[in-house]
């Protein structure tokens, strides 16, 4: 998978997100890359609209940030929204063949996003823990993946549900080629 199968990471939307979600923090460049556990320098190429963000990137800036991820990568969203096969908001991750598009963010009075993931066999998605109390929930369409909490991960087919913790280390792994699902992040 490439960035330009769906046209890459929404750059000039996660900038503006990461400068208005780190002055509502109050927190310095510096502190937030330090919290993020990345380069100042990176944060200031993103927050300038430069940079390739990776998911892995973008969450550990969520966590920093104490903010869901949709908050970061998805831009204003009219009343009716048609997401078409192929594209929408794509990050992609760094180590595995894994993509992440946001179809639905958090509405106010909620506490969810839900995403389509798309991956092939190979190096595995591993996700550090996200915001405290985050749940992750995933209906397998097609394939076959290994899912869940790093310690004891299960083998899903299509139509199979998997609920876990996502504040804790976790695996998404393709096993068959043409591997996806859905996923719901839901935030305490």
């Amino acid at each position: 998978m490439s960035p330009n199968a769906s046209g890459g990471a929404p750059l000039d939307v996660i900038a503006t997100s990461l400068r208005r979600e780190r002055a509502r923090t109050g927190l310095s460049l510096t502190e937030v890359a330090k919290r993020a556990g990345i380069a100042k320098s990176t944060l200031s190429q993103l927050e300038s609209g430069t940079g390739n963000p990776s998911v892995e990137t973008i969450w550990a800036l969520c966590v920093a940030l104490d903010v869901p991820f949709s908050r970061v990568v998805e831009p204003e969203r009219p009343r009716v929204r048609v997401i078409r096969s192929g594209s929408g908001p794509t990050v992609f991750a760094e180590h595995a063949d894994y993509a992440c598009t946001l179809l639905s963010s958090c509405p106010p009075g909620a506490r969810r996003d839900l995403y389509l993931i798309r991956a092939e066999p190979g190096k595995p998605r591993l996700s550090d823990p996200h915001m405290s109390g985050v749940v992750e929930h995933i209906v397998l369409s097609a394939g076959r993946a290994k899912v869940g909490p790093l310690d004891e991960p299960v083998e899903l087919l299509p139509g199979d549900y998997i609920c876990y913790p996502g504040d804790v280390p976790h695996i998404f792994e393709a096993l068959e080629p043409g591997t996806y699902g859905v996923e719901i992040a839901e935030y305490t």
